[in-house]
């Protein structure tokens, strides 16, 4: 073989070598939790929530049940409930369930078997969105047919936070702002101050949808859920944080 033809099959070799090894090793990257809704009360006080997901770095499957008092916006006393698995051979569907028993009594108790609606969404993979504004009305039965018309405004900015971001991440956390526009008129719905220990340390956050309870008829109990990223292991990782209204 010429010189020049060797040096050219070791450079294929070499590229095919790269490729195989770039198919074989993981891509660095957050684990991207999913979202369940669970539904409302009755009296549209009380929203429940799953998250789940698999960890990044570890691989272990984890679920988190959130009650919360749309009336306080706060979690109900002992929510969430949280299971994780603490073996790669435990599977997500085995943990959900775990979760799932372990939440069902306070799930009874405050009456949480009203299903719910996604009135609006912006879905994983839609091209093209920021995730910063998103419209909604409550929908009607026949196509097309939205009863009010509302937009939420999302904006970020830098704060401070209880876990040392600087030290585990070096970041500076962000917060949120959320506000909702009815026509001309705009109403303030959440600004952060400090952040909480348990919100971690987020580098950004996009509206993900709003949700109705089923046959609601109008937009008095619409829940906003906003995707939170805060630092993880391999990346920053998705949450989610659930918002009320109160429209």
């Amino acid at each position: 073989m010429k010189p020049n033809a060797a040096w050219a099959g070791m450079a294929r070799l070499g590229a095919s070598a790269l490729a195989i090894l770039a198919l074989a090793s993981p891509a660095l990257a957050g684990d991207r939790a999913l979202i369940d809704i669970i539904g409302y009360s009755e009296s549209g006080q009380y929203f429940a929530f799953e998250e789940f997901g698999v960890q990044d770095g570890s691989g272990f499957a984890y679920s988190s049940i959130y009650i919360i008092d749309l009336h306080t916006d706060s979690w109900v006393v002992g929510s969430p409930f949280r299971e994780q698995a603490d073996d790669e051979g435990v599977s997500l569907s085995q943990i959900r369930a775990e979760v799932q028993l372990q939440a069902a009594p306070d799930l009874a108790g405050f009456g949480i078997d009203v299903p719910a609606e996604y009135a609006a969404l912006i879905g994983d993979g839609a091209p093209g969105t920021d995730g910063q504004a998103l419209r909604f009305g409550s929908p009607g039965y026949e196509p097309g047919n939205v009863s009010g018309d509302y937009e939420l405004r999302l904006t970020t900015f830098a704060t401070t936070a209880a876990a040392p971001c600087a030290e585990w991440f070096s970041v500076d956390p962000k917060g949120y702002q959320l506000v909702v526009a009815d026509g001309d008129s705009e109403r303030l719905i959440h600004r952060d101050g400090a952040l909480p220990r348990s919100r971690g340390c987020p580098v950004t956050y996009r509206l993900y949808g709003v949700t109705l309870p089923f046959n609601a008829g109008s937009a008095s109990d619409a829940v906003a859920l906003i995707s939170v990223y805060p630092g993880g292991f391999e990346g920053p990782n998705r949450r989610f944080i659930a918002v009320p209204l109160g429209l």
